[in-house]
C-alpha cells in the first residue's frame, strides 16, 4: 500500500499561488507518515477552439480524479477572482461529481489558501467560495487557528479561514512575507497530522 498524501491542488497564473503551494507541501512534509503530492489545474479559455496539451510546460502536472479520490486530506489553492476562486478551478471541481455520487472524500480533511493583489482583494470570500464545494463533498474544513502566533502578528495574508498572500504592487509576485510562509506551513502540518489522525 502507498504511503497516505495530502492534496495540494491548485491554480496559479502569476506564481503565487505556486509558491504558497510549495510552502504549504513542507508544512505536510515535516509530519511523519504522510507526504504532500503537488497538483495544478489548467486554465480555461474562452476560444471554443482552443486545446492544450495534457501535460503543462512548467510546474506541477495537472490533477486528475484519482488524485483526488486517494488523498488522506485536500487543500485547494487559487488566486482570487472578483473575491472568488479562479475559473479554472471551479471547472475542474465542478468535475467531481462522481466522487460526490460515490462519497470518495466523506470524513477526509480539507482546507484553502488563496493570494490577491490588493490587502483587501476578497481574500476571506474567495477561501469561502472554496470551502463550500469541500462541505458538499462531506469533507472536514480546517482552518488556522489563531494559536498560530504569525496569525497575530501577519502585517500582509493571513486568515483564520486558510493561508493567504497579497502580493503587493511594486514586489514580485512569488514573494511571500516570513509570516505568510510561517501560517501556511502551519496550515499544511495541521491538514496532515488530522488526516492521519482519521485514517
Amino acid at each position: 500500500m502507498s504511503q497516505p498524501y495530502v492534496l495540494i491542488l491548485y491554480y496559479s497564473q502569476n506564481g503565487s499561488t505556486a509558491a504558497m503551494a510549495q510552502q504549504i507541501a513542507l508544512g505536510v512534509e515535516c509530519v511523519q507518515g504522510i507526504e504532500a503530492r503537488l497538483r495544478s489545474v489548467p486554465p480555461v479559455s474562452t476560444n471554443i477552439e482552443a486545446t492544450m496539451s495534457d501535460i503543462p510546460e512548467s510546474g506541477d502536472i495537472y490533477c486528475d480524479l484519482d488524485d483526488l479520490r486517494h488523498c488522506s486530506g485536500l487543500i485547494l489553492g487559487s488566486p482570487t477572482r472578483f473575491g472568488n476562486m479562479a475559473a479554472a478551478l471551479k471547472y475542474f471541481i465542478d468535475s467531481t461529481a462522481n466522487l460526490w455520487l460515490t462519497g470518495d472524500l466523506i470524513t477526509k480533511p480539507a482546507s484553502a489558501f488563496t493570494s490577491t493583489a490588493s490587502l483587501h482583494g476578497g481574500q476571506e470570500t474567495t477561501l469561502i467560495s472554496m470551502l463550500m464545494p469541500l462541505l458538499h463533498h462531506g469533507m472536514l474544513y480546517v482552518g488556522v487557528p489563531y494559536t498560530e502566533s504569525a496569525l497575530n502578528q501577519t502585517q500582509s495574508g493571513g486568515t483564520p479561514y486558510g493561508a493567504s498572500h497579497w502580493a503587493a504592487h511594486g514586489q514580485p509576485a512569488a514573494q511571500l512575507s516570513k509570516h505568510e510562509q510561517l501560517i501556511c506551513r502551519a496550515q499544511g502540518k495541521r491538514v496532515a497530522e488530522i488526516a492521519l489522525k482519521l485514517l
